[in-house]
């Protein structure tokens, strides 16, 4: 399955970088197959508990870092005809990787 996903906390300021860049680290650290995009990043899970573990642990990241209001954006396409990939899913929009 293909998520996309966006999380920021509010009520930090007109600059929530600190907070985004924690998240993708732990996105990234996640070992999952990921794009990070300038509104959100895909992310590639085997399942919902995958994709929820790791939401939870963005989560924890933004909290960590002093967040006291935490939103999360999320949207899955869960395909289940076929494989679907980041790569893929782009392609058959673009014609190209």
């Amino acid at each position: 399955m293909i998520a996309q996903l966006s999380v920021y906390p509010i009520g930090e300021g007109t600059s929530v970088s600190r907070f985004v860049r924690k998240g993708v680290a732990v996105i990234e650290a996640s070992g999952l197959p990921c794009e990070v995009g300038g509104m959100s990043t895909s992310v590639e899970a085997p399942d919902l508990d995958t994709l929820f573990d790791l939401i939870k642990k963005v989560h924890a990241a933004h909290v960590a870092e002093g967040a006291q209001r935490v939103v999360i954006d999320l949207k899955i396409d869960d395909r289940r005809d076929k494989k679907a990939t980041i790569a893929s899913k782009k392609k058959s929009v673009t014609g190209k990787i």
